[in-house]
């Protein structure tokens, strides 16, 4: 996990009930002050021996934060440069503000660094229409889309060329809103087609299967997830 900065605005109806935003409350935080972190140069730095801290590996980039949002834009350019210092390293972000990727990439980006996966982030139709028409067009090496937490059916067929993964997945809160297996069902079948890798990441606190309205435990959500068994691996062609 590396977060060069922390700090977060809600921009989607995803955001109604964020977990950072909840967290930070808790802590008497807040969480519209975006500032880098002490970990901000976490991926070069080095052990007295000289090897690097971080090893080679997936790194899971600003989940406390977007690593699109405006106030990092001073920032971004070094974190950039580091990404491209360590390509033993895979950077994965998710985005809720894909619209900004070519203001925030760096001069030599070209067709994408081989070691960054962007996930742009939908909830509904309306922003994937909005967000994906964008996301499908920018020159990535490795894309994914992230439908989490899923309130509403959603179309994505349309955008799934050129995409590895599709992760769903439901809202965890006692106010959440109901995620129906309908909806993640219908998703998969649309990555199927399109050959594309499917995860159902987790259940929503509110799980509505067969009709019935279940209320989950947050520890549940995602052993329940995987219970489902509906994974599908497109390198294999297999579920599970």
């Amino acid at each position: 996990m590396w977060n060069p900065w922390r700090g977060c605005r809600k921009c989607s109806e995803g955001c109604l009930h964020c977990y950072i935003h909840k967290g930070d409350f808790k802590r008497n935080v807040d969480t519209s002050q975006i500032v880098r972190t002490k970990d901000f140069s976490k991926p070069v730095e080095r052990l007295k021996n000289g090897s690097y801290k971080v090893k080679s590996g997936i790194v899971y980039t600003c989940f406390s934060t977007d690593f699109l949002i405006e106030d990092a834009d001073e920032w971004r350019g070094e974190c950039w440069k580091m990404m491209k210092d360590r390509p033993d390293l895979t950077f994965l972000f998710l985005t809720k503000r894909i619209e900004r990727f070519t203001d925030c990439i760096p001069d030599d980006w070209g067709d994408g660094y081989q070691n960054v996966v962007v996930c742009c982030t939908i909830e509904n139709q309306k922003n994937a229409d909005r967000k994906l028409s964008v996301f499908k067009d920018l020159p990535i090496k490795h894309k994914c889309i992230t439908a989490q937490p899923l309130i509403e059916a959603v179309d994505l067929e349309k955008y799934l060329d050129d995409v590895e993964l599709v992760v769903v997945g439901g809202e965890s809160d006692r106010d959440a809103r109901p995620l129906y297996y309908d909806w993640v069902l219908d998703i998969r079948e649309q990555c199927i087609r399109k050959n594309v890798s499917f995860e159902f990441r987790q259940c929503g606190t509110y799980f509505v299967k067969d009709g019935v309205r279940y209320k989950l435990q947050t520890k549940d959500l995602c052993s329940q997830a995987k219970k489902a068994g509906i994974n599908f691996d497109r390198s294999v062609g297999k579920d599970g």
